[in-house]
């Protein structure tokens, strides 16, 4: 009775943890949107503030053509490290038991992997874009069902 209790929680945790690895990589892959859009929610900024400040991030302008890539990469990486905590918390630690759970490792990072991505173009390409044209942020051209 006690093992079926102690396994409980691991099986609800799963979920959970996975989850907040594809929300925070969608999350910090979206950053060039996402301040602009809370700086204007806000009252901090200007529409045409905000839009020149997503302009800048998502276009490279003004010299800022190392924030797209970097905010991609950082989010890369909260995925690997995600996927690396989690699997350690699964008991997967030493290389055998890697290869004994190969198949488990593949499977799980690759739906992780596509999960984040498709979560980061669904958040930043039609909610984020959705919410900057509701505040007034000229964004209506970059709709994806416009093209």
């Amino acid at each position: 009775m006690k093992d079926e209790d102690l396994a409980e929680p691991i099986e609800q945790e799963k979920p959970r943890s996975l989850w907040k690895i594809v929300a925070s990589s969608s999350i910090i892959a979206s950053m060039c949107c996402l301040p602009s859009i809370v700086l204007v929610m806000f009252g901090i900024a200007t529409v045409s503030t905000g839009a020149a400040l997503s302009d800048t991030l998502y276009w490279g302008e003004d010299g800022y053509s190392w924030f797209r890539p970097l905010m991609l990469l950082i989010a890369s990486i909260t995925v690997i490290v995600g996927l690396v905590f989690y699997f350690r918390n699964q008991g997967i630690c030493t290389i055998d038991q890697a290869k004994r759970q190969r198949r488990k490792i593949i499977n799980t990072s690759i739906l992780v992997i596509i999960i984040s991505y498709l979560s980061y173009l669904i958040l930043n390409y039609v909610i984020l874009t959705e919410i900057g044209i509701l505040f007034g942020l000229p964004w209506e051209s970059s709709r994806v069902w416009n093209k």
